[in-house]
């Protein structure tokens, strides 16, 4: 699919973000509701993919998940199959108390490539560039960890801040990650099942929650990272950090009589 590209892409943002799974027939229901309140932005339904880099023992989505007040993760976006030369964005997002902020740059593949090794002189000097540094520094060893793909359609609300997306055959590998090969990926929901997320400034409007409730369709805690993380390495992840730590702390947690690695494991991955 063609990449719809954004010519002035808004490089900082703030606002509350509220994410709902949807099956098909709620899904429907959906799209016709919003006839009257919302349209359909310029670049139609498109093709998404971001790469989420984390570090050798996926510390940011093990993060993310238990879910504390303040979570931050950093990805590269492509819409549609990039190109050595197309534009992409690499994204720092955070989240603290319910708020989320923003923080995208335009790149290519090959500078962000540098950018991870360390090149210091892939992006002119700002606020923003010097925040996404400090980031990478902070966490040292980033690496691509994960390709999200998904197909969106964007509505918005003619002379309103509200924004909403619909996310169809929302799909990851954990192979071949790079945003120039393919949009191939393993479904993460149920065919037909979609995923919704409304983006407001401020409260969301009264019409669109009476939307919501009359389509019983409601909040959720829901991450394709954090998801495609759970099913694929989780417990590999989970296992190694116990395995490395010191005979005390393994028998203080209750994993005593255990010869060798192999005992162990399958005595970890059948308590969980």
């Amino acid at each position: 699919m063609k990449a719809n590209i954004v010519e002035n892409p808004i490089t900082v943002m703030k606002r509350h973000e509220m994410k709902y799974l949807l099956n098909a027939e709620q899904t429907e229901y959906l799209r016709s509701a919003l006839e009257g309140y919302m349209e359909i932005d310029e670049f139609g339904r498109t093709s998404i993919a971001s790469l989420y880099y984390d570090t050798p023992d996926y510390r940011l989505i093990r993060t993310s998940l238990e879910r504390p007040a303040f979570k931050e993760k950093i990805r590269l976006r492509s819409y549609g199959i990039a190109s050595e030369s197309s534009p992409v964005y690499l994204e720092l997002k955070r989240k603290a108390d319910h708020v989320v902020y923003k923080r995208r740059i335009q790149s290519t593949v090959g500078s962000t490539e540098r950018f991870f090794e360390g090149d210091e002189n892939v992006f002119s000097k700002g606020q923003i560039s010097s925040e996404i540094a400090a980031f990478r520094d902070h966490y040292k060893n980033l690496a691509p960890a994960c390709l999200i793909i998904y197909d969106r359609t964007a509505y918005y609300e003619p002379g309103g801040s509200l924004r909403l997306t619909i996310d169809e055959n929302p799909r990851y590998r954990m192979k071949d990650l790079t945003l120039t090969k393919s949009m191939e990926g393993t479904l993460l929901l149920p065919e037909g099942w979609t995923i919704l997320e409304i983006k407001v400034q401020d409260a969301m409007p009264l019409w669109l929650a009476d939307i919501l409730d009359h389509g019983e369709i409601y909040k959720t805690s829901f991450s394709k990272y954090g998801e495609a993380y759970k099913r694929e390495v989780k417990t590999d992840v989970q296992f190694n950090i116990l395995s490395s730590r010191n005979t005390n702390t393994v028998f203080h947690n209750g994993w005593s009589g255990y010869s060798n690695r192999t005992d162990l494991r399958v005595a970890y991955e059948l308590s969980h």
